[in-house]
């Protein structure tokens, strides 16, 4: 390879993988942090900005997810449904008792960039509750 040449990944010469990532006692900031930068392909040497050179992401026990500090009942999730008094909240201890899989996948929405790519990585990203999933080519043997 010339020095004096960028290098720049096609999307054909893309090769991503899949990748299982077991959430049980795990910190939810510092594992989003992870699943970013693999979705974005920042962890690889080819990484290239505006292509989609990550990997996809399986996460599981998504349940089981660590909060620190006073997060589990002060940090609040809310958002506006359209309609008059629309306004919805819930604290982040009522959303992994009824949605785990939604807290993650906020997480890592709101550390990507803010771009038309996010939705592309966001589709690679798979989160669920427990230890069972259904995408059998990844699953380990052992």
């Amino acid at each position: 390879m010339d020095m004096n040449r960028t290098f720049f990944l096609r999307k054909e010469d893309a090769k991503p993988k899949w990748k299982v990532i077991d959430a049980q006692g795990k910190i939810l900031g510092r594992l989003a942090t992870q699943i970013a930068d693999s979705l974005r392909g920042k962890d690889k040497a080819h990484y290239t900005a505006h292509t989609m050179s990550g990997d996809y992401i399986i996460v599981i026990n998504a349940d089981k997810i660590v909060l620190t500090g006073k997060k589990l009942t002060d940090k609040i999730y809310d958002h506006y449904t359209g309609y008059v008094g629309g306004y919805k909240e819930i604290t982040a201890k009522k959303m992994l008792e009824k949605n785990p899989d939604r807290l993650i996948e906020l997480a890592v929405k709101r550390m990507l960039p803010k771009n038309k790519l996010q939705n592309h990585f966001l589709r690679r990203l798979k989160v669920y509750a427990g230890s069972e999933h259904p995408h059998k080519a990844q699953i380990e043997k052992k």
